[in-house]
């Protein structure tokens, strides 16, 4: 049985079996929220209020994965950091099991995503990303991944070359690109302080409520450069994005240092994400949303995009002012 089928037995029934711990009761309504990676629900129990069920993908992250994600959640929300952390289950526990998939819930926070930001917003959002950091650098993630450009552009492009994904008309031009990118900002990473970091840092996990920002959803979490989660907020490279980017570091450095020479990494990380994001979908091609999601995934017409926007991307980092 194929690692996905597994998401198949989460019917109705097994999903509020799940959540229904201690004195923990379910009205039977629920919502099936967005999310490619994970099965995760919303669901209404019967004191009134909502939890968030997380059903974690089998086979992508081990046990001590998920807990290093758990205890990450269970140090920011110890000093008041605004983000979702799990909840305790039976016996304390954060994380369950059932049917082979790993599970755990999250409070359900009331508000929306962020748009258009104010510049008082913009330094907030980099004030709580500092304090996400001061306490993202307390401690170890003894087991999760660490951000780097061998993981990123060598393992990714040797599995897409391996399982032979990449279209045989672009295959060169993608392949040399990768490797030319990975030689060149290789040394660039050398020496940058990594640390537990929220990894997919993008306003679709930022949530927008009366008491303020919450960030949502650390199944990314890796140990990784400060900037990783700074870049995607800002948005583009031009006078707007770096006038953001200002902002956001404005409120950044009240609560974590950030040393600006990574700001260099940007357009590297922009290359990362991008090859990342190729091999991730590639080894989720057996999940009948993925195709239905990404319909042009694999034709020639999008390697030969991919080709180019990793090309554009070398251009930027070469030059990129050291």
């Amino acid at each position: 049985m194929s690692l996905t089928e597994f998401f198949f037995k989460l019917t109705p029934e097994r999903v509020l079996d799940a959540v229904e711990v201690g004195d923990r009761r379910c009205t039977g309504r629920f919502i099936v929220l967005n999310s490619y990676e994970n099965r995760v629900y919303q669901l209404e129990l019967t004191d009134g209020s909502f939890v968030v069920g997380k059903f974690y993908r089998p086979g992508r992250w081990t046990e001590d994965q998920v807990f290093d994600e758990h205890d990450f959640l269970i140090d920011l929300e110890d000093l008041e950091v605004p983000v979702a952390a799990p909840l305790e289950l039976e016996d304390g526990a954060t994380l369950d099991e059932i049917e082979g998939i790993r599970f755990a819930l999250f409070p359900r926070f009331g508000g929306r995503a962020p748009d258009e930001m104010d510049d008082a917003q913009l330094r907030e959002i980099g004030r709580v990303i500092g304090r996400i950091h001061t306490v993202g650098a307390s401690a170890e993630a003894e087991y999760r991944w660490h951000m780097t450009p061998q993981k990123w552009l060598g393992d990714n492009l040797d599995f897409l070359l391996e399982h032979d994904l990449i279209d045989p008309a672009a295959r060169e031009a993608y392949s040399t690109t990768v490797r030319r990118l990975q030689d060149l900002v290789a040394p660039w990473f050398e020496g940058v302080p990594l640390h537990r970091i929220h990894g997919d840092c993008h306003l679709g996990n930022v949530l927008r409520t009366g008491q303020g920002f919450v960030f949502l959803d650390f199944d990314d979490m890796v140990v990784g450069p400060a900037v990783q989660d700074l870049w995607m907020l800002q948005g583009s490279s031009d006078a707007w994005g770096l006038r953001r980017q200002e902002l956001l570091l404005e409120g950044y450095t009240t609560m974590m240092p950030f040393d600006r020479r990574q700001l260099r990494l940007i357009e590297p990380l922009r290359a990362m994400r991008l090859v990342h994001f190729a091999a991730w979908i590639a080894r989720r091609w057996e999940d009948p949303a993925f195709p239905q999601a990404f319909p042009s995934f694999g034709t020639a017409m999008y390697w030969q995009r991919e080709a180019g926007q990793l090309a554009e991307q070398l251009r930027l980092a070469m030059a990129t002012p050291p």
